[in-house]
């Protein structure tokens, strides 16, 4: 299974990115799909996921409202949209697949058993 993820940058404040996950290896639309992230310092958090189908969104309370997840199961691909970019995004983005013998809840960072290399966003004040 390979998962990577391409995307991050240099943004300002305000500003917009859009993060994309390429897969391979897994049969991705049987998957539950995540996005994590990584501060210096900080212990990795759950940012979103989202179910097989697309139908179910679930996003971590300091990006509510800001960020985007979306999936393409034709191109094995997910996405974060990400808007309204603070300092505080600042952090290394990774994807995930869940397991599929995993019946936790999709924000428990526990529940996924493959990740891809993480992409760096880096918001500027």
């Amino acid at each position: 299974v390979q998962l990577q993820a391409s995307g991050g940058g240099l943004v300002q404040a305000g500003g917009s990115l859009r993060l994309s996950c390429a897969a391979s290896g897994l049969a991705f639309d049987s998957h539950y799909m995540g996005w994590f992230r990584q501060a210096p310092g900080r212990e990795r958090e759950f940012v979103a996921s989202i179910s097989w189908s697309g139908g179910s969104t679930l996003y971590g309370d300091s990006v509510k409202g800001r960020f985007t997840i979306s999936r393409d199961n034709a191109k094995n691909m997910v996405f974060l949209r990400m808007n309204s970019l603070k300092p505080e995004d600042t952090a290394v983005y990774y994807c995930a697949s869940k397991s599929l013998s995993d019946y936790g809840p999709p924000n428990r960072i526990q529940g996924y058993d493959y990740w891809g290399q993480g992409t760096q966003v880096t918001v500027s004040s």
